[in-house]
């Protein structure tokens, strides 16, 4: 028997298919429930007007988005917050501006890490400027 902590409440607990403690999931689905009965009678409702009108926090219902229990689908406003910098978004992690920037930052690291190799070949095979040619170029 594997004995946790509920990370929610902190009771202790014995986990066998969940992360959580049963009192905690039942509230959860609670939660879930809640949010799919407002979003049937409100699809046009966005994601912080869900969360004001039901209790449900914006973190959680991000969670069921991401889990596929809430379905964008039938909601065109609803959408939930970018990962980086906030930014509403309806599919992915990231926001395009924010995807852009990581690829762009991924491609200068792999030209400085290529550079790095560069150099590292030049040293090892004596293809570089050695203090002892400074020197000699001074007399």
């Amino acid at each position: 028997m594997d004995l946790a902590n509920c990370p929610r409440c902190g009771k202790l607990f014995a986990r066998h298919f969940r992360d959580i403690c049963q009192n905690c999931y039942k509230e959860l689905e609670a939660e879930y429930e809640v949010c799919i009965e407002y979003l049937r009678k409100n699809k046009g409702a966005t994601i912080t007007v869900l969360s004001e009108d039901t209790g449900v926090s914006i973190k959680q219902i991000t969670r069921f988005i991401r889990e596929g229990r809430i379905s964008l689908y039938n909601a065109p406003n609803l959408s939930y917050p970018c990962e980086v910098c906030g930014v509403l978004i309806r599919d992915g992690n990231m926001c395009d501006n924010c995807r852009s920037r990581l690829r762009t930052e991924v491609r200068n690291l792999e030209t400085d890490e290529t550079l790095k190799a560069r150099r590292m070949n030049e040293l090892r095979n004596g293809a570089t400027y050695q203090i002892g040619d400074r020197l000699r170029e001074r007399e």
